[in-house]
């Protein structure tokens, strides 16, 4: 499988790898009397993959969608490339918004268009793309991920793990600085689930992007990530290479995730 096509030199970068591209300082979050995310602080460096672990209703998934906008944090800031996503305007917000993409749980296809159109809608109506670049884009992206003769198909058509592929073109179609995995794999049947980590530790190993991964899958973790954060009780317990983590972490509670989930 080719990957050149998302490579692609015009998306914009940061310069260096290690130049810091999202950070969260402080941020709270409460949902009622629940404390999700508590005072948190962490980084993400360009062009790194930083893979978040822990129990369920640890705090993942909604540092995924402060990221997305989809909720706004209680205290606290974000920025994404020097750029303050929160407190900001809404038009700065809709400008930041443009570097970050984000594959979900339930792929969040369009069932009325083709897979072409589900591609393209967004990088012509939000980026101002032709159609005609537009189509070009997305038909490299259908080859990168192995669907290059579902153009014409509707996503009825395909199975849950086709979809995911296609909801993972339709992300990199609008060029991000920033892509968000969250738990991508979580609504697909088991076999249908290598396939689809196959293509993302491709993405992963081939092109630039920075990817934020939420997951329980941690052979894909251990293979993608350049760094692995310990997630509990929305506070981060532990954090490092996946080498140590996998093989040597340090805290107790680490240690308890981890025997219970490999």
């Amino acid at each position: 499988m080719s990957v050149d096509a998302a490579k692609n030199p015009e998306r914009p970068t940061t310069g260096t790898t290690t130049a810091e591209l999202v950070r969260l300082e402080r941020v709270t979050k409460r949902f009622g009397d629940q404390t999700v995310l508590d005072g948190l602080d962490f980084s993400v460096s360009a062009g790194k993959h930083v893979t978040l672990i822990g129990p369920s209703g640890s705090g993942k998934t909604t540092i995924l969608r402060l990221l997305m906008t989809l909720t706004k944090p209680d205290e606290g800031t974000i920025t994404v490339d020097g750029d303050q996503l929160f407190p900001a305007s809404d038009k700065q917000v809709r400008e930041i918004r443009k570097k970050i993409g984000m594959v979900f749980q339930h792929f969040n296809l369009f069932p009325n268009m083709t897979v072409l159109r589900n591609i393209t809608e967004a990088p012509v109506t939000v980026l101002g793309m032709s159609r005609d670049e537009a189509d070009a884009r997305a038909r490299e992206l259908l080859d990168l991920v192995g669907l290059a003769d579902k153009c014409d198909s509707r996503p009825s058509q395909l199975s849950g793990g086709q979809q995911q592929r296609v909801a993972i073109a339709r992300a990199l179609a609008m060029r991000p600085q920033v892509l968000l995995l969250d738990e991508v794999t979580s609504a697909l049947d088991p076999e249908l689930v290598a396939g689809v980590l196959d293509v993302l530790r491709d993405i992963a190993r081939s092109t630039d992007i920075t990817l934020l991964c939420v997951t329980h899958e941690m052979g894909f973790a251990r293979d993608i990530s350049d760094q692995v954060l310990m997630f509990d009780s929305g506070r981060v317990v532990e954090s490092g290479p996946p080498e140590r983590i996998f093989g040597e972490p340090r805290e107790e509670r680490t240690r308890e995730f981890l025997s219970a989930v490999l």
